[in-house]
């Protein structure tokens, strides 16, 4: 899942922006939307779960586990089925000198790939690596859908242990052909990648209150954020001379493309059993802005390390303001938000303000654009290119 990656949308002004997420933005360099925090991080983790979702809600989860049985769980592969990523890399049980053939060809692939598309995909690969471990943590927090025993048949608790299963292999492909390309200094990728598994994810940031409702409906948008964030990265390495990597990077996103479609079937589920509750939480989702699992990393070095990949990945155009826009009118769409009925006087009011949102986002994302071509361009080192500078 990343990514990607992770809502990277850029907003700069110079002057104060009002968002439709709530509260406003104050001029400074281009960062993404879904870095920008209205606290300090340190708070954040301060801040404690006490709103347990209803018996009611509770109940709804209950009666879509035959549901999910049936709709979502098919979604998933068994282990025999899916690509594993020994299967994408050279084979280390050939002669040596046929293994060390397959290395140096690899390594002659990636020349042609510049800086700035490796940060980007070290940026991918972290993320990957410890979204297993944080994301199985922070869903598995939520009412509802927990598993209880670590090992429950419940189908909320299967569908989350082998969507993890999958995840976990996006993770390990990338980090060996990283590993193997010898572009990148593996020491600085591995430390940030601890950092980021030790710092996990604020919850708060993610879904609240231990809320499936808001989970599933982040969940929705990170994958098919994810799916785009691969795809491009995919295009990309075709078009600098890696058609494996351009394989490996399209195969990924195709896991994403599958896993965006199970969390967006059990939203449209939602809004069909319990209209308001999951327009109020699109909206809440909406204003809260979607915040990418991968916004904690820290390399040790650089305390602004997501917004500076994330900055390259929208100059590169493998993630860009105009993809978080494009995603949300995907699912406004998708979840045909427009003509929900059903609503009572509070989700008509949520549904109003996700539809207006996306023109809206347009409108900022234009103004923005104008500004930051009038800014200066800024030197930033990254320690995983051996502190090589890239313009941002």
């Amino acid at each position: 899942m990343t990514t990607l990656l992770f809502s990277t949308a850029t907003v700069a002004a110079t002057t104060t922006i009002p968002l439709a997420c709530g509260g406003a933005t104050p001029f400074r360099r281009p960062q993404p939307i879904s870095a920008v925090t209205k606290q300090p991080l340190s708070t954040l983790h301060q801040r404690r779960i006490t709103h347990p979702m209803p018996p009611e809600k509770l109940e709804v989860f209950k009666s879509l586990e035959s549901w999910t049985s049936n709709y979502v769980l098919p979604l998933l592969k068994p282990a025999n089925k899916c690509w594993q990523p020994s299967e994408l890399l050279p084979d280390p049980t050939q002669p040596t000198d046929d293994f060390m053939d397959e290395v140096r060809a690899l390594r002659g692939r990636t020349k042609g790939l510049p800086d700035e598309y490796f940060v980007v995909l070290v940026g991918d690969m972290i993320i990957e690596d410890a979204l297993p471990t944080t994301y199985h943590a922070t869903i598995n927090a939520c009412d509802a859908i927990r598993d209880e025993t670590g090992s429950s048949a419940n189908p909320w608790s299967t569908w989350l242990r082998s969507w993890t299963a999958e995840e976990n292999r996006h993770g390990d492909l990338l980090r060996t052909y990283l590993y193997l390309s010898g572009r990148v200094d593996m020491l600085m990728i591995e430390k940030t990648i601890h950092n980021l598994t030790g710092a996990g994810m604020c919850k708060i940031l993610m879904s609240g209150d231990n809320n499936p409702y808001l989970t599933f409906v982040y969940t929705s948008f990170q994958e098919r954020a994810t799916f785009i964030s691969h795809g491009n990265t995919a295009r990309l390495a075709k078009e600098g001379g890696d058609p494996v990597l351009a394989r490996i990077c399209g195969t990924i996103a195709a896991d994403e493309k599958r896993h965006e479609h199970a969390y967006v079937r059990i939203i449209e589920k939602l809004l069909e059993v319990d209209p308001n509750e999951t327009m109020l939480a699109i909206s809440k989702m909406m204003r809260k802005r979607v915040i990418m699992p991968g916004h904690l990393m820290y390399d040790g070095q650089d305390p602004n390390l997501f917004q500076h990949f994330a900055s390259v990945a929208e100059r590169i155009g493998v993630y860009t303001a105009i993809d978080y826009v494009e995603i949300l009118e995907f699912l406004i769409g998708q979840w045909n938000l427009e003509k929900l009925e059903g609503l009572k006087g509070n989700g008509r009011h949520a549904q109003e303000h996700v539809c207006d949102l996306p023109a809206r986002m347009r409108k900022l994302q234009e103004q923005a654009v104008e500004r930051v071509g009038k800014m200066e361009p800024k030197d930033q080192n990254f320690s995983w290119i051996f502190n090589r500078e890239i313009t941002i």
